[in-house]
């Protein structure tokens, strides 16, 4: 049999299909405990441990006594360079099916997944960007040879190649509100390919560039008249956030509703504020619509959303049965749950905020570690 004198490289997007798969896979993270606590890949097929580097410098033998012989190892670190080296030792000292992960955890937040949700009924297609290492979706609606894309992130050459390969020329990119837990791509996006960048403007108030005002009743077409991005007022997260119909079967619900919880009021510190407006959008504003929608969130806080290919959607109906963010009759427990004991906020979400407001303009690997972690849009995702 030949056996590997060295470990292989595992790419994020072999990651992600591992994961995607629920395929078995034993993870070695040994970054610090701290930053282990706080965010690690996870996966229905994955066992992960923590054992921090220095730990490992003089021996990898604690790690040979809790990695099961005869499995596929993966170690993974912040960057690359401190996986490599114990995953060569870990090879010396006889072990095989090694991997360490390209490019770090880094790599693992930035990488984009697209899956296909569905078809339209003039025979264009919804794609959903699944940014698996992070939790945040976003979307691209192809009709007639044109595109428009939904709360697109900042590795916008993605969104570029995928139109490109579709045959799709980009006409428009819309956020739903201001993010605070990751950097817009949006504007970025619709200045590299001439698309008219939207933005609802009750978030937008301080924001320092031009935009077309994303309002309910500005029906926005793609595909010349074929499909029509219905946009629906649905404050609560934001004071502006905007939720979108697309060919009255896709909900498009930004960070209002996701498949197991609902979306916090306080990133912009404004919670007591928006309390109202946001039980107002999902206990009366979202039962006027067909519950046959598919609901499409712009983020999903566990695995568990993951659908079949990494999907994340659900029936509309079906999350009013099962999503406990619904399902909460009093007004007054209602105001507690998405005021107190809420998740950690977002890495940096301040300065994101200010970024996506145009008035911070920081580096490309400045916008890499304002990003790192999960998004924590969610207030029951803990």
């Amino acid at each position: 049999m030949d056996i590997s004198t060295e470990p292989s490289m595992m790419t994020a997007k072999e990651l992600t299909r591992i994961v995607l798969a629920s395929e078995e896979l034993f993870i070695l993270d040994v970054r610090n405990a701290s930053d282990f606590n706080d965010w690690r890949i996870e996966g229905d097929g994955t066992e992960i441990i923590n054992i921090p580097y220095f730990e490992l410098l003089d021996s990898v033998d604690a790690a040979l006594d809790r990695i099961p012989a005869g499995k596929k190892v993966l170690v993974v670190c912040a960057k690359e360079g401190s996986s490599q080296f114990i995953a060569e030792q870990l090879v010396e000292a006889g072990r095989t099916h090694v991997h360490y992960l390209e490019g770090g955890m880094k790599s693992w937040s930035e990488h984009l997944e697209p899956v296909k949700i569905g078809d339209l009924r003039d025979g264009g297609s919804v794609y959903q960007f699944v940014r698996i290492g992070k939790g945040c979706l976003s979307y691209m609606v192809i009709s007639g040879g044109e595109a428009a894309v939904i709360d697109t992130l900042r590795l916008t050459d993605v969104f570029e190649q995928f139109a490109r390969a579709q045959g799709a020329v980009i006409k428009h990119t819309l956020d739903t509100h201001l993010h605070a837990d990751h950097i817009s791509g949006g504007r970025t996006l619709a200045e590299r390919t001439g698309a008219t960048y939207w933005l609802p403007p009750k978030d937008a108030d301080e924001v320092t560039f031009s935009y077309e005002k994303l309002e309910e009743g500005r029906d926005i077409t793609v595909g010349g008249t074929k499909i029509q991005i219905q946009p629906v007022y649905s404050p609560g997260h934001t004071i502006g956030s905007t939720s979108f119909m697309v060919d009255d079967r896709y909900l498009f619900t930004g960070d209002i509703l996701f498949i197991e919880s609902i979306g916090r009021p306080d990133l912009a510190g404004k919670a007591e504020d928006w309390v109202s407006d946001l039980r107002n959008t999902l206990y009366n504003r979202y039962k006027e619509l067909s519950q046959e929608l598919t609901v499409l969130p712009a983020h999903f806080g566990k695995v568990t959303e993951l659908g079949e290919s990494g999907r994340v959607m659900a029936r509309l109906s079906d999350l009013y049965l099962r999503n406990p963010g619904l399902n909460i009759r009093d007004e007054g427990a209602f105001r507690r749950t998405v005021t107190e004991n809420l998740p950690p906020q977002p890495n940096a979400y301040q300065e994101i905020r200010q970024t996506n407001m145009g008035k911070l303009l920081p580096s490309e690997d400045e916008q890499r570690e304002m990003e790192i972690g999960p998004n924590r849009c969610a207030v029951h995702d803990k």
